[in-house]
């Protein structure tokens, strides 16, 4: 038999999420709860694994550590962004690639959830009241504010809608945006200094990439305004985040609602960890129910035609079967 392993399952919830019972007879099934970070740690644990199961961009997979992992044959990713593996190297030593859908409600979700927290200031009232305390600060109503959005593609525009909902002016930014599309979607382009000055809040949407990893800049943060708040549920690289820590703690803007980092699981000792005046979530972005239950009745599906000879449903890579092929040859 096949061996499979899940990594970095948090919550203990693939195997719940989807029919593994399919697998039954030719694969077998393990589970990781916790993300290892040496490659060294991952080469020992993972080489004797055919198939691995990634949630996400838990943990990466660049060509040194795929080259020290000889066994595999199937990377099953979770979701459609790839960039948590080195796509060319596994084709060139034969792993096939698979991913799957996902869903476009929950981050959209996750970002109104975050916008209306730190504005009403929702977390610490909450954790005021556990303790005590009644009433203990004032929030801001976002109706005839300003809303920014750095990218408005498909999450992006969504939350334009809901900015539109409570009755806030939607400015959009990106690096294709027209006037057109941003005019289709009930909002105004204008350039990036501009959006970050007149924002009461910046929301950002933007993929990671080379164009976009540091965009939001020292000097950008210090353009918005001290009553502004910054909300990130993208990438954390997109933003400064040693810029944002310092904004945050010196107050040079109101505030902030987090769901990602430049290192997840964010470390203990984090700087975010001391400003009150952050909201943070652990990448719950794509963690629901519903996400999951797509996520691995995929997964199940493309490992299940894998294991009966067939080509996954959704491999990204099939030439990597010829290339296996060619290496076996020779």
């Amino acid at each position: 038999m096949k061996r499979v392993a899940i990594l970095d399952d948090y919550q203990g919830a693939a195997l719940s999420a989807a029919a593994w019972s399919q697998l039954d007879g030719r694969a077998g099934v393990d589970v990781y709860r916790d993300t290892l970070r040496d490659q060294g740690d991952l080469v020992e644990r993972l080489s004797g694994y055919e198939i691995l199961v990634l949630i996400r961009e838990r943990t990466r997979f660049p060509a040194p550590l795929l080259a020290r992992l000889p066994r595999l044959e199937l990377l099953a990713l979770t979701g459609g962004n790839r960039g948590q593996v080195d796509a060319a190297a596994a084709t060139e030593r034969g792993i096939l690639v698979t991913d799957t859908e996902g869903s476009g409600a929950s981050p959209v979700e996750l970002t109104m959830g975050l916008i209306l927290a730190v504005a009403r200031r929702i977390p610490q009232e909450a954790a005021a009241l556990r303790s005590g305390r009644w009433q203990t600060s004032l929030g801001v109503e976002l109706e005839g504010k300003t809303l920014g959005i750095l990218g408005l593609g498909r999450i992006g525009s969504r939350i334009g809608a809901f900015g539109r909902f409570l009755g806030m002016r939607v400015l959009a930014w990106g690096p294709t945006l027209t006037d057109a599309r941003a005019a289709a979607s009930g909002v105004s382009r204008v350039s990036l200094e501009q959006l970050f000055r007149e924002s009461d809040v910046v929301s950002v949407h933007l993929r990671l990439s080379p164009a976009s990893r540091g965009l939001v800049t020292a000097e950008l943060l210090r353009l918005m305004k001290p009553t502004a708040y910054l909300i990130n549920t993208a990438r954390g690289p997109i933003v400064d985040e040693a810029a944002l820590v310092a904004a945050l703690a010196e107050r040079r803007i109101a505030g902030a609602g987090l769901d990602v980092y430049d290192v997840e699981p964010l470390p203990p000792d984090h700087p975010f960890l001391g400003p009150d005046n952050a909201v943070l979530t652990p990448h719950l972005g794509y963690v629901t129910q519903e996400t999951y239950r797509v996520f691995f009745r995929q997964v199940v599906e493309n490992v299940s035609a894998y294991l009966d000879g067939r080509m996954p449903p959704r491999c990204i890579n099939p030439e990597a079967a010829d290339r296996r092929v060619r290496r076996s040859a020779a």
